[in-house]
């Protein structure tokens, strides 16, 4: 038995808590969406061109310059994600069979909260200020999960902080930016091979990072809104630590603990918006987005355990993500909202994990904006993503095999509220 028993099983690990794999309703890859409930009610079309509410601190923050008073804007959206798990093969790192749980359903139900502020201080500079998830995940398969040697468990948040302005140039152009403070944390468990039972290897880490947003409206037209955002790519140096127990090797099995240390860029993003009003009632919205996820195209792990250091390609593509939504403006307090999008995944087949067993995803949503009295807006959304079915074909001396097809679905519950002061 080589040395390197089970190395790819801790890069993968320690990877995966320092990039955030999402395993909810999210855009592309492991990117969360559900920064605003106005906009999940039409599946985030037109998200940079739509400033209906102070959720514009993260779509555009230039749309601050188009609120006409303060305001503030809160919710949650609770992701029920399913998974249906078809395994094919699955061997551990001696060639023996797998046998336990297929591992369905191995996401449990989450909340994603968001949070904003937004305060004119002139006729022409806005204030403002945002906390949202933009990454995170849970991933916890059964403990006899056939593919656990490739991972178990996953637990990951990024928090991120944005004070944010905006400046009124004239009637039609608007320009705003704003700093990103980002805060990630992880705890990733896998399996190891043993004789009689497995072994574990179970990482920690966390990371304190900056970036910046910025953006630009303009206005050919009052009835015609064009967006342009651009979201920064954020540098993390993620430190942690490695515990290995019953690490099996050609020279018997060991167990170890120490540092970890991975280098790991999140990718840029520019999000283009149209928003149109056709009449006192209907509104339309449109956007394409481009995330350029070839950043992230290998993973070194150093670490100072008897594993030692850990280079995996990943080879991940840039991708685009496609949205279209309506509005109809019902009576003066009722706005009812729908939008489909289509997001085709960065992933590719030969590097796709357990960790990230998604594919090209198609997403439906219907909302609606109540407004009781002038002064506040009750938004309320649902959401309904299903993507192609993938499959999971991992083979290495450390892990194993597994072979296994996935077919995921989810549905988001997204309730929040608008104050204007």
């Amino acid at each position: 038995m080589k040395k390197n028993i089970n190395k790819l099983t801790l890069g993968v690990a320690l990877a995966a808590a320092a990039t955030a794999y999402a395993g909810g309703v999210q855009a592309g890859a492991f990117q969360l969406n559900e920064q605003s409930i106005s906009g999940q009610g039409t599946s985030f079309a037109g998200r940079a061109s739509n400033a209906s509410d102070a959720s514009t601190v993260y779509g555009n923050p230039a749309g601050m310059s188009f609120l006409d008073r303060a305001q503030i804007t809160a919710g949650a959206t609770y992701l029920d994600v399913s998974n249906d798990i078809d395994v094919k093969e699955a061997t551990d790192a001696l060639g023996r069979d797998v046998s336990g749980s297929s591992g369905d359903d191995m996401v449990p139900g989450s909340t994603v909260p968001s949070f904003y502020y937004v305060q004119p201080v002139s006729d022409r500079v806005t204030l403002g200020f945002g906390v949202y998830a933009p990454y995170g995940v849970i991933t916890d398969y059964d403990s006899d999960f056939q593919g656990r040697y490739h991972g178990s468990y996953s637990e990951v948040k990024v928090v991120t902080a944005q004070p944010t302005i905006s400046y009124r140039i004239n009637e039609k152009w608007a320009i705003g930016a704003g700093v990103t403070y980002n805060r990630i944390e992880g705890e990733l468990t896998s399996n190891t091979t043993g004789i009689t039972s497995d072994g574990e290897v179970s990482i920690e880490g966390d990371d304190e990072a900056w970036g910046y947003n910025v953006g630009v409206i303009f206005k050919p037209v009052p009835s015609t809104t064009l967006g342009l955002a651009y979201h920064s790519k954020v540098d993390y140096s993620l430190e942690g630590s490695a515990d290995v127990s019953d690490l099996l090797t050609q020279f018997g099995t060991f167990s170890d603990s120490g540092d970890a240390s991975l280098d790991v860029t999140l990718p840029e993003s520019i999000d283009f918006g149209i928003t149109h009003q056709i009449d006192d009632r209907w509104t339309v919205m449109a956007g394409a987005t481009w995330v350029r996820w070839s950043r992230f195209d290998a993973i070194e792990v150093e670490t100072d355990t008897i594993v030692g250091t850990i280079v995996e390609e990943q080879n991940y593509k840039d991708s685009w993500q496609y949205a279209v939504g309506l509005s109809y403006q019902l009576n003066p307090q009722w706005l009812l909202r729908t939008g489909l999008a289509y997001d085709n995944s960065p992933t590719v087949d030969t590097d796709r994990s357990v960790r990230i067993p998604t594919g090209d995803r198609t997403i439906f949503s219907v909302g609606a904006g109540w407004t009781p009295i002038p002064d506040l807006t009750i938004d309320m959304a649902y959401t309904y993503l299903w993507e192609d079915a993938v499959t999971v074909s991992l083979t290495d001396d450390s892990s194993g095999t597994f072979e296994a097809e996935y077919e995921n679905e989810a549905h988001g519950f997204g309730l929040g509220a608008t104050y204007r002061f």
